[in-house]
């Protein structure tokens, strides 16, 4: 199997942290942008796309400002690999942006870079940010 390569991508969003959070932080949340179903159980998050589903662990979170999950292989045990979710916001401009951090394998990272970009663009029309 490949390893897969880390990568951050930066995404412009006229909204302020506190209306963003919730959207990147709660099961509800989050299947409104980025998965079709988002369910949770404590720590434990299940995210379903296309009838496919991935398991991931919170691990971080910071109120108003990101949120960490690991994936978990069937075992519950954390994988190497996690996405991140981070809202920044420039201190002087006011400007807020998403900063996501995630991993792919080489041949795949254009295809998950347009898949976030993607999401990001529903965000953006959920939230009003276009």
């Amino acid at each position: 199997m490949t390893p897969k390569v880390r990568y951050e991508i930066e995404f412009p969003i006229n909204s302020s942290p506190q209306l963003l959070y919730p959207y990147i932080s709660s099961p509800s949340g989050l299947q409104e942008w980025f998965a079709d179903s988002v369910n949770s159980r404590g720590e434990f998050y299940t995210f379903e796309w296309n009838s496919s589903e991935e398991n991931a662990r919170l691990v971080s979170k910071k109120a108003g400002e990101k949120v960490k999950f690991k994936w978990i292989d069937e075992d519950k045990n954390d994988t190497e690999y996690y996405f991140e979710i981070r809202i920044l916001e420039d201190e002087i401009t006011k400007d807020v942006s998403l900063l996501i951090v995630d991993f792919a394998e080489e041949d795949e990272m254009d295809e998950s870079i347009k898949l976030w970009e993607n999401q990001v663009s529903d965000l953006k029309h959920i939230i009003g940010s276009v």
